[in-house]
This record gives structure tokens, sequence and C-alpha cells, in this order.
């Protein structure tokens, strides 16, 4: 499968961004909370419009949680334990009702059964994962016919100076669990080839722009064996 992408640099390591999180995982509330709520509060809302249960795929320490309702029933995973952890504690506190579960498992290889969820979020994961690709294709799997997949991440500028200095950074960004350089081109690739996803939604996130919620739609079945 050809993937248009700005540059050569590999796929995150796993182990890398294991590394990197467990590092983050005491300061992440403090540090990354407030650069990352305009992004985290916009996939939230989208998640809420669809309402029922939410798979939140990279649920980190549980900041999210407040971000959801009642109108939604939020199951929490993560790679990262020391950030699961974390996010059980916010849970036991009991202010979260609408919250059934978090726990430690590889978005690779979702422990779901097909078309649990009505909704899958990932905020700041999808361009951080070993293999994007497959993660997508476990998010399509688990979600209802009608349903969606929200994504909320920083995406490669593909021109001007900005586009120059993410390259730049590309490489010493990993050993802090960031990647600059991730391109939607690489999504729109993977929606077209997986053939029963539609994308209905491509936005930057206001006020600065800097984050993109990006939302694609499972088909229903007899649509995706039309457009296959």
């Amino acid at each position: 499968m050809s993937q248009s992408r700005p540059d050569t640099i590999a796929d995150p390591e796993r182990h890398v961004m294991e590394k990197a999180y467990a590092r983050w995982a005491p300061l992440y509330d403090m540090v990354c909370g407030p650069i990352f709520e305009s992004g985290r509060r916009a996939a939230a809302e989208a998640a809420r419009r669809v309402g029922g249960r939410v798979l939140e795929v990279g649920v980190g320490t549980g900041l999210s949680f407040s971000d959801y309702d009642h109108s939604t029933r939020v199951v929490g995973i993560d790679m990262s334990a020391p950030m699961v952890a974390k996010a059980e504690a916010r849970l036991a506190t009991g202010r979260f009702p609408h919250v059934e579960s978090v726990m430690v498992m590889d978005a690779t290889d979702l422990a779901f059964e097909a078309r649990t969820f009505d909704c899958v979020v990932a905020q700041f994961v999808i361009t951080l994962v070993a293999d994007p690709e497959r993660v997508l294709d476990e998010c399509a799997r688990v979600v209802r016919p009608g349903g969606e997949i929200i994504l909320v991440n920083h995406l490669y500028s593909e021109k001007g100076l900005t586009a120059v200095l993410e390259r730049l950074l590309a490489r010493p960004a990993r050993k802090m669990g960031l990647r600059p350089e991730f391109p939607f081109a690489r999504l729109a690739t993977w929606a077209e080839r997986h053939g029963a996803v539609a994308l209905i939604e491509r936005r930057p996130i206001k006020p600065l722009g800097i984050y993109t919620l990006v939302r694609f739609r499972r088909l229903p079945d007899q649509a995706a064996r039309a457009a296959a």
C-alpha cells in the first residue's frame, strides 16, 4: 500500500513511546492538560453527539473523563501502565459514573468483539503508535455501522516554514513522545483502502488551529459492499 509521507522517518517504536509516557505520567496532567484541552474537549463534544458506548483509545490519566456526560458510557484503554494507574485512581473517586472501566491494552489488537462501540475516540494517539493503519483497522472493526471514529491530532503542516521545522524536529521529538511530521494524507489513504469508512469532517480546532479534528463514519454493510 502506497502512502504519502513527508519524509522517510519510520513509525515510532512501541518501547520508545512506552518509556516516554512512563516518564510523562507524573507530570502529564499539569503540563499536557492545558496544552491539549481544546483538542480533548472538541473530541469529546463530537463523541457526545454520537452518544452511547464510547471507546477512548489512549485514555492516558483520564483527563477527558469530565468532558463526557451521562449520554455516554466510556471504556478507556492505554498501552502505558503508569498512565492507566493514574486513570484508575481518578475513576476510584466516584465522580465519573459514566466511565465503565480503564485498562492496559494494545490498540493494534483490541480485546473487544466487533461492533461493540457506538464511537471510538483517539486523542493525540494515532500519530504516535507503531502501526497507525493497524490501529485504525481495529477502531473500524469495533465500531458499529453508522458509528464514528474521532481523531484529534497535530498533523503535518505540509508547506512553509512550519513544515520545515516539523521535519527538523521529527527525530528528537520521538524521545519526548511527540511526532510533528504525520500527514493527513496518510489517514485519507487508509480510509480509501479500508473501503468501509467515509471521511465526514476535517477541521482545525479553534482558537489557533494547531490541532485538527478528523471524523470517519463506519458505513452500513450494504454501502461498504457497494464501495468495494
